[in-house]
């Protein structure tokens, strides 16, 4: 029986796109098969040994790529931008799987398929991308996203608080506008593609929501206390608003967290 914990390390520590994305798959359907072990394997590589592919090129924010949307530059610039959003989510959700230990097998089944549908995103991106005759890795990409890793990597509640709870959950504040902007220059494809992706963005969000609300009880810390507390230490800067709040409120957040999110912005 293959083991969870080798099939991260393989995701996690190789660049290969497209065996990343089969080990993936291939990792979600023994699991729903009831046929992968969850026995910790004792060994955890350091973060810093993390392999990305040689492309795309990462750039500092500045040095990106126009993402406009009235021409097919910049909609190819807007995708490619997504899909790299979406890779990295892969690693991040094996990360949540492989670096955590000693946690109920629940935790590491949602995480196993929080990374399948990341990858699920990442191929429909990266064929939507195609129509306007690019790849990934042809354009340069942001290199701030893995950084929210290495700066949690030795704490699963900084972990599930600043990535699903703040830089995922961002996801469901702007992807209406997003896919309201496509609607309106026509591309019924790529609607499809971002309405795919948000509606599973909100259960990853619920799931991150659930697992910090029910690890945050289970070490005697109130959790919406805690939440604050991991995010001025370890968000740099304002969280940005607007909050989508009817939808942040089905993906697990409370009224009382969105209040206080709303009020940083003002301070």
């Amino acid at each position: 029986m293959e083991n969870l914990f080798e099939i991260a390390e393989r995701c996690l520590f190789d660049g290969d796109i497209a065996a990343k994305l089969n080990h993936t798959r291939r990792a979600k359907q023994l699991c729903d098969a009831g046929a992968l072990a969850f026995d910790d394997t004792g060994r955890v590589r350091a973060m810093a040994d993390t392999v990305f592919p040689a492309r795309p090129i990462l750039a500092m924010p500045r040095d990106m790529p126009r993402r406009r949307l009235d021409s097919d530059a910049g909609k190819a610039a807007f995708f490619h931008a997504l899909a790299h959003i979406e890779f990295v989510a892969i690693y991040l959700a094996w990360d949540m799987v492989y670096r955590f230990r000693g946690l109920p097998a629940d935790f590491y089944r949602d995480w196993l398929a929080v990374a399948a549908e990341e990858a699920e995103h990442f191929a429909m991106i990266r064929e939507h991308m195609r129509r306007y005759s690019v790849d990934y890795g042809d354009l340069p990409a942001h290199r701030g996203l893995w950084t929210h890793a290495e700066d949690t990597v030795g704490d699963v509640l900084a972990r599930l608080a600043v990535v699903p709870r703040c830089m995922e959950a961002r996801g469901l504040d702007v992807t209406p506008g997003m896919i309201a902007k496509l609607q309106a220059l026509g591309d019924v494809p790529g609607v499809a593609v971002l309405a795919r992706i948000y509606q599973d963005e909100i259960g990853h969000v619920e799931r991150g929501s659930y697992w910090f609300k029910r690890l945050s009880a289970e070490r005697g810390l109130n959790p919406e206390q805690h939440y604050q507390t991991l995010l001025l230490t370890h968000y740099q800067g304002k969280p940005k608003g607007p909050f989508n709040r009817e939808v942040r409120i089905i993906a697990g957040f409370s009224d009382h967290e969105i209040d206080w999110l709303e009020e940083r912005l003002h301070e």
